[in-house]
């Protein structure tokens, strides 16, 4: 994708990104630094905290009207303990795509106006090598108008402007 000049900086900015997302879900977070190595297990697609708190990366795949890909959040969910011991088992298997999709709670405050933190969402599992894909609800919610009807690269580029500025 090529470059784009930013309204936020004026700077012209070489490449605009079509997958955004955070490192881990928000309550890793919001533990203290000198506490995460004793309390968590954070790899790049699944995490626990205190042993009771169970998360997945996964993807909200946003269709672009007016583009040739899609806008991709990384995005963590939580699961219950039970669907997370079932994502891991799967996790390396093939045709873990068939297993039906799992209940989650968004966890990944993503630049909206209204909050995305406990969103009701469904974690579809996909073929092996692929990252799951999430569904998000209720359908009022901005973030799930858009995953359902598109966005314009105008959207992504404020997208993009939001998160290279630190605004989210």
């Amino acid at each position: 994708m090529a470059g784009f000049q930013c309204a936020t900086c004026g700077q012209y900015h070489d490449q605009l990104p079509m997958c955004l997302g955070p490192n881990a879900p928000a309550l890793w977070n919001s533990i203290p630094p000198d506490e995460r190595d004793r309390r968590t297990e954070l790899s790049s697609d699944q995490c626990v905290i205190d042993r009771q708190h169970f998360f997945i990366l996964g993807r909200i795949i946003i269709p672009v009207i007016d583009g040739p890909d899609p806008f991709v959040w990384l995005a963590w969910v939580s699961l219950s303990e039970k669907n997370f011991n079932r994502v891991c088992e799967l996790w390396d298997s093939v045709g873990r795509e068939n297993e039906p999709p799992y209940f989650a709670w968004l966890q990944s405050a993503l630049p909206y106006p209204f909050p995305t933190l406990s969103l009701k969402a469904s974690l579809q599992t996909m073929p092996f090598g692929e990252r799951p894909c999430i569904s998000v609800e209720p359908e009022t919610h901005q973030l799930a108008t858009e995953q359902q009807h598109g966005i314009t690269m105008a959207r992504v580029r404020d997208i993009a402007e939001a998160a290279l500025h630190g605004s989210w």
